[in-house]
């Protein structure tokens, strides 16, 4: 199990500039999983949904939405950094946005992370991270993200 690094408020974030941070434990990807996102979402595409059709099509299995793999970020981030002195944080958004690669279903993820900037912003700090979601013994990520995270004070 990875032990996230505990950083201290905004001179704390300040002083990982420019630093890789570090990367989450592996996480399975289940067809339960791809298909509860499915419901949640509305998108029931076959890539996504039906294994035998899948089976036969691109990629030879079904694959996870993109934005799936996207929404994992609450479930890695955590396990990479542990940020303290803040009451309160928020999703920002994002910049950027990228699926280079699919994740097959039974595949297995982490993500790292590298602190691009923090910035100052009314009330609080916001953070920019270049998050890459890898997929285990495979050249290529599934997402990278520049991922902005608002934290307050």
């Amino acid at each position: 199990m990875t032990h996230a690094r505990v950083v201290d408020g905004p001179g704390g974030l300040r002083e990982l500039v420019g630093a890789h941070v570090g990367f989450s434990d592996w996480l399975e990807v289940t067809q339960n999983r791809v298909d509860q996102f499915a419901d949640a979402t509305g998108d029931h595409q076959w890539i996504h949904v039906d294994p035998q059709r899948a089976a036969e099509g691109p990629f030879g299995a079904t694959i996870a939405h993109g934005y799936l793999t996207l929404s994992l970020l609450p479930v890695f981030i955590p396990q990479i950094l542990d940020i303290r002195g803040f009451p309160m944080s928020i999703n920002y958004g994002c910049d950027k946005v990228r699926f280079p690669a699919p994740v097959r279903v039974g595949r297995r993820l982490r993500a790292g992370a590298q602190v691009e900037a923090v910035e100052d912003v009314p009330g609080g700090v916001q953070l920019r991270m270049t998050v890459t979601f890898e997929i285990e013994d495979e050249p290529k990520p599934a997402c990278v993200a520049e991922v902005l995270t608002r934290h307050y004070p």
